[in-house]
């Protein structure tokens, strides 16, 4: 089973590039997106073509911003959107899809804005989603997958002195909610594989970043304890262009 999360910076710009292109080298079973910046329907418009996929869309009642839409070649068992929350589940940043061996849960986590000014939320954000975490963890194992804006370690991050505490997605309310998720027994499933490597999946746009590999990692695998063990690769899929992102591949044994 391979699965693939990619925080896309707006779904109708990255059509236009290589993503069919580059979707069908990558050939997931399971596509998580992140970051639509679209409602339901320009999302399926902008994927009809992807008529070998099951689409789920979960869109702002915002238009233009955050959404996520998963992409399952496998029926789910069962869908939902949202974790319960209404000040949450209004910005379309979470789609559970039901699995026979786990639940997989594609999020865009709240940024916590430029000037630090949703840093408030995004720390409640945190406390309730790792609430509704380990409520499902009671029934299935879990796979997180997605955009979690946050840095969790120094090596997670090219520039972590100027960043500490001045920039969104590398303060410690935000590294706090990062613990949480792993000292509740979640692992990071690329850095349980890969524990020095450093490698990023965000590269700004500005001051060519990306070319300078001046990067955060800030996209996630977070999965049980109980599938580490079925892991076959994960890996950061830094090759594919199309967005200040790249995806995150993982492939397990199902």
């Amino acid at each position: 089973m391979k699965i693939i999360s990619w925080n896309v910076n707006g779904i109708r710009a990255i059509v236009k590039k290589d993503f069919f292109q580059d979707l069908k080298k990558m050939n997931p079973d399971i596509l998580c997106i992140q970051e639509t910046k679209a409602q339901d329907d320009a999302v399926t418009k902008s994927l009809f073509q992807l008529s070998n996929y099951n689409i789920y869309v979960n869109s702002a009642v915002k238009k233009g911003y955050s959404g996520t839409v998963i992409l399952s070649k496998i029926k789910p068992i069962s869908i939902v959107y949202g974790m319960g929350i209404p000040k949450h589940d209004k910005e379309g940043r979470i789609i559970c899809a039901e699995y026979k061996d786990y639940y997989l849960i594609n999020v865009y986590v709240p940024n916590s804005g430029q000037h630090l000014e949703r840093l408030d939320y995004r720390k409640q954000w945190d406390e309730d989603f790792l609430r509704y975490l380990q409520h499902l963890e009671k029934e299935k194992p879990l796979i997180v997958a997605g955009d979690f804006n946050v840095a969790h370690q120094t090596i997670d991050l090219k520039n972590d002195k100027t960043n500490y505490n001045k920039t969104a997605g590398y303060t410690q309310v935000e590294i706090d909610g990062m613990d949480n998720f792993i000292n509740a027994g979640f692992i990071d499933a690329f850095r349980e594989i890969h524990s020095n490597a450093e490698a990023y999946t965000y590269w700004s746009y500005r001051f060519k970043a990306r070319e300078r590999n001046i990067g955060w990692r800030i996209d996630y695998f977070l999965m049980s304890k109980y599938l580490i063990n079925k892991i076959e690769t994960i890996n950061i899929l830094s090759e594919y262009y199309g967005s200040d992102h790249c995806p995150i591949g993982l492939e397990i044994n199902s």
